[in-house]
């Protein structure tokens, strides 16, 4: 009986293996827009997929992102300045990106662009806070997709959303995780609209890397300023003992995050270039083999496990 059901897992793993290797064809005559390009996975990606031929239409927040990522890739590879929260940015990159894809159509639309600060204890926070990441993580990224879409339409294309396995398991408080499940149901949202079409929806999940939005010195410098302008009442309640422990949270999850981002972007390289792209990609063994594991489980168990292993105050003595 084992052996019949170890076969059947090894032979289905199998023709999947097989399934998910088959490429889309005449790759080099295929434009990708991607937001976020200045540095971490947006910034990897274009020049990733840029030595694989195909056409990259990068979006940097600044000039001087974009010079430097033209500098290190072929003259392929096209930048134009785009802010996610300004309609009219968006509506300029949108008509720049149609003049030079014409009636081919854009193949795909990675929306990477995001910030994770200000985050931390919510009682620290204004609604100002919660707005800065969610108009950049979640209005961004529908905003984005709703200006391009008609260019993804009409290839039959891919669009790509980075979320987070903080889209599955709030671990903090602020606008981060709040955007993340937002990027979730959104994409769920729009992946059931769009297979009309002929038009795949892929979410990224990555653990946690090493980038610039997610230095643990950044963060913790702005917890320590949230602190320190936080009211008297609040200070008492909480406590030093409580702030210390998140700081230590912080610093481990940074100490413990992963450098190689290779590891999130060959998810957005295969959701855009497979013939059979995947619904969901966790990227990282942190998200596989503890925070999407985590999330499964009764949210009582998963409550205590996260509150033992990170925020328990007393850890901080």
């Amino acid at each position: 009986m084992w052996f019949y059901l170890v076969a059947l897992g090894g032979l289905w793993t199998l023709l999947r293996l097989i399934r998910e290797r088959q490429v889309v064809s005449h790759l080099q005559d295929k434009y990708v827009f991607i937001t976020g390009c200045d540095s971490g996975f947006g910034n990897l990606l274009a020049r990733q997929l840029d030595r694989r031929g195909m056409r990259v239409l990068a979006a940097c927040l600044t000039e001087k992102g974009a010079e430097e990522l033209r500098n290190n890739t072929s003259d392929r590879l096209e930048t134009v300045i785009l802010d996610v929260t300004k309609t009219e940015s968006i509506v300029a990159a949108t008509q720049w990106v149609k003049e030079r894809v014409g009636n081919r159509g854009l193949w795909g639309l990675v929306n990477n662009a995001g910030i994770s600060i200000p985050s931390g204890l919510n009682v620290l926070l204004k609604k100002e806070h919660f707005a800065k990441i969610l108009d950049v993580n979640l209005l961004g990224v529908i905003e984005v997709t709703l200006s391009m879409l008609p260019l993804v339409r009409k290839a039959k294309g891919r669009v790509v959303n980075v979320s987070s396995i903080l889209g599955r398991l709030c671990l903090f408080g602020g606008g981060y995780c709040i955007s993340k499940y937002g990027v979730e149901a959104f994409s769920d949202s729009i992946r059931r609209e769009l297979s009309y079409f002929g038009v795949k929806v892929a979410i990224i999940e990555p653990g946690f890397f090493q980038t610039a939005i997610s230095s643990g010195d950044r963060h913790v410098s702005q917890i320590k300023m949230l602190w320190d302008q936080a009211s008297s009442e609040v200070k008492e309640i909480y406590g030093e003992k409580f702030l210390l422990a998140y700081e230590k949270t912080v610093k481990l999850l940074d100490k413990l995050s992963t450098s190689d981002l290779s590891l999130v972007t060959n998810c957005m390289e295969h959701a855009l270039t497979s013939r059979y792209p995947r619904t969901r990609y966790s990227a990282g063994w942190d998200a596989k083999l503890f925070y999407i594991p985590v999330s499964y489980l009764p949210t009582r168990l998963a409550d205590a496990i996260l509150f033992w292993t990170s925020m328990k105050p007393e850890k901080a003595l």
